[in-house]
């Protein structure tokens, strides 16, 4: 039997073709980059008056017992000089909160957000969150894990 010598394969040959980028292609990877987005909460504690809506609203969302939920409101006491406090509440969002994942898939900011009273709690992109933050003081950023 005879035994064949291959030639060397050339540069232009090792290479797999190029994927055509057609219009579908192109939607979809825009759809993948949109979707890789990260989002949060912009949460302006200035003005909250601890009423405690934010909190009421996730527990109902998920119907979770009194206590439980993924926006817990802390208040904080500050002691002064002559026997004065200072009074702060904080809505601080908990490790349950997945930004009410099913609502903002249908287009609906999450429920502490759209229930606010004092509207401290804005929901959005990091990227234009963050450009808010820096425009007053008292304003906290977060995002999930």
């Amino acid at each position: 039997m005879k035994t064949v010598k291959s030639k060397p394969k050339t540069k232009a040959q090792s290479k797999p073709a190029a994927k055509k980028v057609t219009k579908a292609t192109a939607k979809t990877v825009k759809k993948t980059a949109v979707s890789k987005e990260k989002y949060g909460l912009l949460i302006d504690y200035e003005y909250c008056t601890g009423c405690y809506t934010c909190q009421v609203a996730c527990s109902q969302e998920y119907k979770w017992p009194a206590g439980m939920a993924g926006m817990q409101v802390l208040e904080i006491v500050q002691k002064l000089p002559k026997d004065r406090a200072y009074l702060t509440f904080l809505p601080f969002p908990t490790e349950l909160c997945i930004l009410c994942a099913p609502r903002t898939k249908k287009g609906l900011h999450p429920a502490c957000a759209s229930h606010c009273m004092a509207n401290v709690i804005k929901h959005g992109r990091l990227k234009d969150l963050a450009k808010e933050l820096g425009r007053k003081p008292r304003m906290v950023l977060w995002s999930p894990k």
